[in-house]
């Protein structure tokens, strides 16, 4: 299996922890939804000199051998793109690397590249299974990241892979996930020039997963010039006072929101619409109404929105909180898609005073149609080749156990709807 077990427990409702103020919090009774008061995160601890920057890993400098896995009982490997790249579990189980089987779904349509570094990523998100505070316990090469392991790859033997026959590729789509470090850039460039020299773009489309807080207008025109199909910004937190409690100063993290939005316009003008958006994390302490708002704005700019369900990834900064509520993550779905390929508006919606759904602003037989062709419920990402409201990025049980499943890597059966019927609480007041 691709998927992680967690040794930790994610808090449950009822549950009380305190906060980095020291009050407090008792995680609601209610499964509704997740309050920002509950959803703090702890603050990072000082790393020990010699595990900063991948200090050890460079200074033994072990020669790596083919494919690594991630193994925390080993030192890893002295790796970096752009010779190197990590792969998801699902996409090297997909492209032959290694062995297993993804639970009910044929892994993955999507080919995701991580850009690998010793010093790993420099920034320090607060649910990131790779931020940097983790270099105190774990090299970057075996952290885990949205629930699984990344084994690291020869660049090159991946194309040769799948330059064999790109037109019969199980995958849909390429896509360079960037992460903040000086050469990320610059690799980005070289992964994706090694891309396009032996495999045809047109055969399997290449995305771009930026890293908005070093990059230029420059750098986004380039990735175009090159061959990139779509690119994406990883806002992740849907308001301003989200995104730096979680990626900003408030976890000593570089990011900001206004240098994200700013390298995401730029996209907007130079990939054109339908070919930018914006990666959100739902249920980290916003309300429904406000990403739902954050949806209704990408798609007035051209754009749309990829949506995560937020897990506690085990050695982030938010494992001790609670996963988001499925009736709160299945709102949050059914609307996303209603307002991103159903030309429904967030206005036309209504919100009860805790901004949670109470009516999708379509007919009872409209919203039943939607639910029952399930679509709504799988993983969104970047379009594969079925059509352009289903994903070629389908992240199988990235952001939750196959047991509970929040984003469905495959079409939905009878049974499956059934419950996300009851999740819902379906049916519901409808205009």
């Amino acid at each position: 299996m691709g998927c992680i077990e967690h040794k930790k427990s994610p808090a449950t409702k009822g549950d009380s922890h305190s906060n980095s103020s020291g009050v407090t919090v008792t995680v609601p009774d209610s499964p509704d939804y997740n309050p920002y008061d509950v959803m703090e995160p702890r603050l990072p601890s000082k790393t020990p000199i010699d595990r900063r920057n991948g200090k050890h890993v460079k200074a033994n400098d072990i020669p790596p051998e083919g494919v690594y896995l991630p193994n925390n009982n080993i030192l890893a490997p002295h790796m970096k793109s752009p010779e190197y790249v990590q792969l998801s579990n699902a996409a090297a189980i997909t492209l032959g690397i290694m062995g297993g089987r993804m639970y009910r779904c044929e892994c993955t349509r999507c080919l995701n590249l991580l850009l690998t570094y010793p010093e790993g990523c420099r920034a320090n998100c607060a649910y990131c299974g790779l931020a940097r505070h983790r270099e105190a316990e774990r090299d970057y090469a075996d952290r885990n990241f949205i629930r699984v392991d990344w084994p690291a790859v020869p660049m090159a033997d991946i194309v040769d892979i799948v330059a064999k026959d790109p037109e019969n590729s199980p995958f849909h789509r390429m896509c360079i996930s960037m992460i903040t470090h000086p050469r990320s850039e610059q690799d980005t460039f070289t992964v994706l020039e090694q891309w396009t020299d032996k495999i045809d773009p047109g055969a399997i489309p290449v995305s771009i997963l930026s890293n908005p807080t070093t990059m230029t207008r420059d750098d986004v025109q380039r990735t175009k010039d090159l061959g990139a199909d779509i690119f994406t910004v990883a806002l992740d937190a849907a308001t301003p006072e989200l995104f730096d409690r979680t990626r900003g100063k408030g976890v000593q993290s570089p990011h900001k929101w206004t240098k994200y939005w700013e390298i995401m316009l730029d996209a907007k003008d130079i990939f054109g619409p339908q070919k930018f958006g914006a990666h959100i994390i739902v249920g980290m302490g916003e309300t429904e109404y406000e990403v739902l708002n954050l949806v209704q704005d990408l798609v007035d700019l051209g754009g749309h929105s990829h949506m995560f369900c937020f897990f506690p990834e085990d050695g982030s900064l938010m494992d001790h909180l609670p996963a988001t509520p499925r009736d709160q993550w299945r709102r949050v779905q059914l609307a996303r898609y209603l307002i991103d390929y159903r030309d429904v508006r967030v206005d036309h919606m209504s919100f009860d005073d805790e901004g949670r759904v109470k009516s999708y602003g379509i007919s009872d037989a409209e919203l039943a149609d939607v639910i029952d062709a399930g679509i709504a419920f799988r993983t969104s990402g970047c379009p594969g080749k079925f059509q352009d409201d289903i994903s070629a990025c389908d992240r199988p049980y990235g952001d939750s156990p196959p047991s509970n499943i929040a984003s469905y890597p495959f079409q939905p059966k009878k049974k499956d709807i059934k419950k996300i019927r009851k999740q819902l609480d379906i049916p519901v007041a409808v205009k």
